[in-house]
């Protein structure tokens, strides 16, 4: 929620947007992202990601690879967008306005992939330093009149023609988050790895990427947290809630169609280091379900795609050297 004078204050400026700063109330639950989040100062490396795709693979092997990658990411969290209305009415004797006030958060992700290696070998892993991902977004804090619980949303555009709404909650936690167990294993297919049909999946369980990412747990890398953690904000998303949903272009919808998204967010508050600064750091952990082929009762066949991530707060926004944009 926003600060309890949020909506006066609305309604004396009307909407503006202004560099994001840590700690606005107006943000709520979104009030500590502002900044710069990297894989930095010890949590180098700490990005990983799986993700089968459509392959010919040959010699009677399934038409699938499987694609690990360990990367750093860079997060940005800059500009705020205060006040936006979504106009509304509750029809009586008098009629009412019931204008909802939204707070958004831009935010730009870059992935630049550290290694990579794929199950067959298809030789298009790609190299050290390669750009693997770039994602433009916005998160949204609903300051009033929310449905269900429902308080935070995610907007996030994806460059191979993807667009996702996810809706969601926010928390706050004592201490360290309990992170929870997924499967990177595809739903509606073989659920016994030594299947010849999950190769690629074993080939990974016996011999973990870079001897530490398993696809059939991968959030396991996620559980060496910070060992002082004073308090977590959990926001969780998800677009299979309410009106949530991922659209694609054709292209994707015929050959990988990503159906669903759900990610999770925790950012931890550390103990005073005696600096008076907060120490901060995130993680996430980001399931993708996409949908191709089928299986032989004709049931289609849904390959998770995971991302996780631990980085710690890099830079506050920068308010001196900082432009606003031309609006």
């Amino acid at each position: 929620m926003a600060s309890p004078h949020f909506a006066e204050r609305y309604r004396a400026n009307a909407r503006y947007i202004e560099l994001a700063r840590p700690g606005d109330e107006d943000l709520g639950a979104l009030k500590l992202l502002p900044g710069t989040w990297r894989n930095a100062d010890g949590f180098e490396g700490r990005g990983w990601n799986m993700i089968a795709l459509p392959f010919a693979s040959g010699g009677g092997k399934p038409d699938y690879r499987l694609l690990m990658n360990q990367y750093n990411e860079e997060l940005k969290f800059t500009l705020v967008d205060k006040g936006v209305p979504n106009r509304g009415i509750e029809k009586g004797d008098p009629s009412s306005n019931t204008d909802q006030l939204v707070v958004t958060l831009d935010y730009e992700q870059m992935i630049t992939q550290i290694a990579a290696e794929d199950s067959p070998d298809s030789g298009l892993a790609g190299a050290p330093n390669l750009a693997i991902h770039h994602e433009p977004g916005l998160f949204l804090n609903m300051t009033n009149l929310t449905t269900n619980g429902i308080d935070i949303a995610r907007l996030a555009t994806i460059p191979h023609g993807d667009a996702a709404l996810a809706l969601g909650k926010s928390e706050i936690i004592d201490g360290a988050p309990t992170i929870p167990q997924i499967s990177g294993l595809p739903i509606n297919a073989p659920s016994d790895i030594n299947n010849p049909y999950l190769a690629p999946y074993k080939h990974f369980a016996d011999a973990p990427f870079k001897g530490l990412f398993n696809p059939v747990s991968p959030n396991d890398l996620l559980n060496a947290l910070p060992p002082n953690v004073k308090q977590t904000t959990v926001l969780h998303l998800d677009t299979t809630i309410e009106q949530g949903g991922i659209r694609n272009i054709p292209f994707v919808v015929k050959q990988a169609n990503a159906a669903e998204m759900q990610s999770t967010f925790w950012i931890m508050e550390l103990e005073d280091d005696g600096s008076g600064t907060p120490n901060l750091v995130i993680a996430y952990s980001q399931l993708v379900l996409l949908d191709f082929f089928e299986n032989p009762a004709g049931e289609i066949i849904r390959w998770p795609h995971v991302s996780i991530n631990m980085m710690k707060k890099a830079s506050e926004p920068d308010l001196e050297k900082a432009q606003m944009p031309s609006v």
